[in-house]
């Protein structure tokens, strides 16, 4: 919703320099700030802004309309200025050359993001979000992973100082695995969601390691839902994202909330003068039993896998990027390559 916002008051602006006359004036108006204009289009779509959201999101929807309107008076006073004004000669010369203008778009991260989304929601997955603060339960106890494993060390995660008593321990999440706790919590089976967001770890930053990161879960609950459907769907996601030549693999492997778990490798040319080489995007398996008794589902009945990537890993082999630093140190001189 924000970005929305962003966009129509960077296309609005845009639209009113371009306008020459007081028809044209007026069509924008109406466009932007009339009964049914853009703006009020969007303070409808405030209702579906999840409540914490809110706050941010009308501050942020006032601040547009605000600008958008002293942008059309500004520009009103300069069309009644101009037009008393008597000029002698043109008021544009046509031959003289123009520079092209800077256009911007929204940042690679984003755009992979919502990418991402499109190719699951269209093998019918749904967007599901939940709080970037979160407490040990959701993050860690109700996702099968004990008191003494070594992934729950606060040298490896972002706790908060110490509650008060009776208080919960918060942290940080450094999982989008939260979230399908919370899904499964709230909600009956059959179950069919994606959980892109942000995460946090406190990992040394190198090439491919960031202390902020994004990452993508998916999460499918039914009857006889089996490995085959896990691995179907991650194939079809691979072929649909890179292309029917995409080179895919699973590997076995151990996660606590998972049985069986495997990792998912893609073969990605990262550089254009070396061959592509095997890359992890990230984990997968079936649910744990443990993890549906932890959230009241019955493992008798209902089945499920659940899968997990990078954002960044997929934009880095999607564009060809070879360190993650490059994604948000804000050169423009590759940005604008993305």
């Amino acid at each position: 919703m924000l970005d929305r916002l962003n966009e129509l008051e960077r296309s609005a602006l845009a639209s009113l320099a371009a306008v020459t006359d007081a028809d044209a004036l007026e069509g924008w108006r109406i466009a932007h700030l009339g009964a049914k204009g853009a703006v009020k289009a969007l303070a409808a779509d405030l209702k579906a802004v999840p409540r914490e959201d809110k706050p941010a999101v009308g501050k942020r929807l006032n601040e547009v309309k605000r600008a958008l309107e002293s942008a059309f008076e500004a520009k009103k006073d300069a069309l009644g200025a101009a037009g008393s004004v008597r000029r002698a000669g043109p008021i544009l010369d046509l031959t003289e050359p123009a520079l092209a203008p800077a256009v911007g778009r929204r940042h690679v991260i984003s755009r992979v993001r919502e990418d991402l989304v499109g190719v699951f929601g269209r093998m019918g997955f749904e967007v599901a979000e939940g709080p970037e603060l979160e407490d040990e339960e959701h993050n860690f106890v109700k996702l099968n992973i004990p008191a003494d494993h070594p992934g729950r060390d606060p040298i490896d995660n972002f706790y908060l100082d110490d509650p008060a008593p009776g208080a919960p321990v918060r942290m940080l999440r450094s999982q989008t695995s939260t979230v399908q706790i919370r899904v499964m919590e709230s909600r009956e089976p059959p179950l069919k969601i994606i959980s892109p967001g942000r995460v946090y770890r406190p990992d040394t930053v190198d090439a491919t390691h960031s202390f902020m990161f994004h990452q993508l879960e998916g999460l499918s609950v039914d009857r006889d839902v089996s490995m085959v459907d896990l691995t179907t769907t991650l194939f079809q996601f691979a072929r649909a994202y890179f292309g029917a030549d995409a080179e895919v693999r699973l590997t076995p492997s151990y996660f606590p909330f998972t049985e069986p778990s495997a990792e998912f490798y893609m073969k990605i040319r990262l550089r254009p003068d070396e061959p592509a080489e095997w890359v992890e995007l990230g984990g997968c398996g079936m649910v744990d039993p443990a993890v549906f008794e932890a959230v009241g589902i019955d493992p008798e009945e209902w089945t499920g896998f659940a899968f997990g990537f990078g954002i960044e890993r997929i934009a880095m082999g999607k564009y060809g990027v070879p360190d993650i630093r490059m994604l948000y140190e804000n050169d423009l001189r590759v940005l604008r390559q993305l």
